[in-house]
């Protein structure tokens, strides 16, 4: 079974690589701690954040990459973590498609980093033999999230309600926007 590289070069030092589990965590930790105030209004997971937590995230990651079913990267500028991105399938996924999810600390916005990122998700979906299409999903009010998969060239798909825990600053509405393989 084919998986996504585990580490993808792009242009001017930035890299996405599999987490190195418990050896990730103080820069991790700290990356995260730093981007706090930032994420707290669009992800719900920073009202329970604790370093326990992230020691069990970082754990999980290399059965989430072996059982195929979630590719989770540390996305790296100069090789110091900016962030996290992964493609990975929910329950409710159909066979055929994978999400992307992502987000930075604060001091790496607006340089394109996310964009690129994004672009080279994309790129490892489509590698592999199984997936036809790649979303998006973030809340309507998230227009920083939002203009990544416009850049990308990802149209919108549908609108649906969040089906989880928000977020102080989120809406409650999902935007989901599709990027599909396009025929070879």
């Amino acid at each position: 079974m084919e998986t996504p590289q585990p580490v993808v070069r792009l242009a001017d030092g930035l890299t996405l690589r599999r987490f190195e589990g418990e050896a990730d965590l103080p820069e991790f930790l700290r990356v995260i701690e730093e981007s706090l105030e930032h994420l707290r209004p669009w992800m719900p997971w920073v009202a329970e954040h604790a370093p326990e937590k992230t020691r069990e995230f970082l754990a999980g990651r290399a059965g989430c990459w072996e059982n195929r079913q979630e590719f989770t990267y540390a996305v790296t500028l100069d090789g110091a973590i900016v962030g996290v991105c992964g493609l990975f399938r929910r329950e409710h996924t159909p066979e055929g498609g994978r999400e992307i999810g992502y987000w930075l600390h604060p001091a790496a916005t607006g340089r394109g980093v996310m964009t690129r990122t994004v672009r080279a998700l994309v790129e490892e979906a489509f590698r592999l033999p199984d997936v036809e299409y790649v979303e998006v999903v973030h809340d309507v009010a998230n227009l920083a999230s939002g203009a990544v998969p416009a850049r990308v060239g990802f149209t919108v798909h549908r609108r649906e309600a969040a089906e989880e825990d928000l977020a102080p600053a989120e809406s409650g509405e999902n935007q989901v926007w599709r990027l599909t393989r396009r025929p070879a």
